[in-house]
């Protein structure tokens, strides 16, 4: 695989410019480096978590430190995701430009909307994992978010009863900061399906907010 493949785009005065602005940014909700694709399989997982949440930018050749050192073989690089992205399920879409930042070095850029066919996974032989962004970070995405995901596609308004369950949890959110769906089961006594559904239903309504963490999803109020 040939660079000549890719769309190649040599930077103007302007437009490094802009990328340096870009990169001065840094890693955010919707903007990711890696200083080379040594490990592709990490970088469809954060390319994937984009498409999960409201999409966004990965650039290889840009180190953590917001430096721009680049890479020599970008075609390389592109060949080493574009094997990773197999794993991608269902296929994502992206777009994916090589930029010469000088005659011997180049940032291999990745944009990637917010996906119609979302949740996406990453598969590989039986597992089956999700990932969405959360502020810097692409993390494992839980069965409830999943299923928020999935459903935030669809724009129409959702019901819910708001019975006795949800209004001790209205009044242990006036208290408490956060709730877990396992404290969620511990404070009403239900099992994990029904109070997962309930709190689904209670996020896609827009009466709580989810946050993942490495640890788990936590809940709070708007």
């Amino acid at each position: 695989m040939h660079l000549k493949d890719f769309e190649s785009v040599r930077l103007d005065a302007e437009q490094l410019f802009e990328l340096k602005k870009l990169v001065a940014e840094g890693e955010g909700l919707q903007l990711e480096f890696k200083r080379k694709a040594s490990y592709p399989e990490k970088i469809v997982r954060e390319l994937i978590a984009f498409a999960n949440t409201e999409g966004g930018t990965l650039l290889v050749g840009v180190d953590d430190d917001k430096t721009i050192p680049g890479v020599k073989y970008p075609d390389e690089e592109s060949f080493s995701v574009q094997g990773a992205l197999r794993y991608c399920k269902p296929k994502l879409m992206f777009h994916e430009s090589i930029l010469a930042i000088s005659e011997t070095r180049f940032v291999v850029r990745y944009d990637v909307p917010q996906s119609e066919k979302r949740p996406h996974c990453f598969k590989q032989e039986n597992t089956l994992e999700c990932f969405v962004r959360e502020g810097d970070k692409s993390i494992k995405a839980s069965r409830e978010m999943q299923e928020i995901v999935k459903r935030s596609k669809k724009k129409k308004d959702v019901r819910f009863v708001y019975g006795e369950h949800e209004q001790q949890l209205m009044q242990y959110l006036h208290t408490n900061p956060t709730i877990t769906l396992t404290e969620f089961c511990a404070l009403t006594k239900l099992n994990r399906f029904k109070a997962s559904r309930k709190l689904v239903l209670l996020v896609l309504a827009n009466v709580l907010k989810i946050t993942a963490t490495e640890k788990g999803d936590l809940y709070s109020r708007y």
